[in-house]
């Protein structure tokens, strides 16, 4: 039963982004980094729903954590996709499903579907994760210190430009999404220049008691439309 609630508590624990190209560009053009954040903020908050990716190389030995995640995120809200986590260094897939306030787990070790309460692990229920005032999206608006970087190619066919901003996060913001994060996180943000978000890289100390570690969370497909239901 401990390892399952283990299991459950860091599967909930989920942040799911794309990679880019970094061929160069130039700079990072003449707008104003925090205006930049903001639209990008919004087009976040204004879509159907994106694909979202969550990857890391650098889960502090000993740590139960989310190591990976692909999934889709809507504004029903709703989530559904599959959480890498590890547990005594073995890594587990878990099939995740959360909409209407519910929150449905496919645990290792067992069979079919449990419903699992996210408060109890205290975790947020990660379909929470694309609201307006508590998901990824708030990072945007919560960034103090923003800076604009370089611009590069990327996306397909290398099409877009994107443009790094830089800055620092409140623990207590990120504390939405991981909640056991603490201190201040330093954010990179890679945005095109039609305003959407693609990669969010977060560093600081995600896990109690732990070294600081770096995820990177990705954002793709804007305008998915995906009718997600419970199993």
């Amino acid at each position: 039963m401990r390892t399952r609630n283990a299991l459950a508590a860091a599967a909930l624990v989920v942040l799911p982004l794309t990679a880019c190209s970094d061929d160069s560009a130039g700079a990072g053009g003449d707008q104003d980094p925090t205006a930049v954040l903001a639209e990008a903020k919004q087009n976040l908050d204004d879509t159907s729903g994106v694909h979202l990716t969550l990857s890391t190389d650098d889960l502090p030995d000993g740590v139960t954590g989310v190591t990976g995640a692909d999934g889709i995120g809507t504004h029903a809200p709703a989530f559904d996709g599959t959480i890498t986590v590890a547990l005594s260094g073995q890594p587990f897939d878990v099939p995740v499903i959360a909409v209407d306030g519910t929150v449905y787990a496919q645990l290792p070790l067992t069979t079919g579907w449990q419903d699992i309460d996210p408060a109890e692990y205290g975790a947020p229920d990660p379909a929470c994760l694309m609201s307006p005032d508590a998901g990824f999206s708030t990072l945007l608006s919560e960034t103090t210190d923003v800076e604009a970087g370089e611009s590069v190619r990327g996306g397909e066919n290398n099409a877009e430009v994107l443009t790094e901003y830089t800055g620092t996060v409140a623990g207590d913001v990120v504390a939405n999404i991981i909640p056991t994060a603490s201190g201040d996180f330093d954010a990179s943000y890679t945005i095109t220049d039609d305003g959407e978000l693609r990669e969010v890289d977060l560093t600081g100390v995600f896990y109690e008691d732990s070294e600081s570690m770096t995820y990177t969370v990705t954002f793709d497909d804007y305008g998915t439309e995906k009718d997600i239901t419970a199993p």
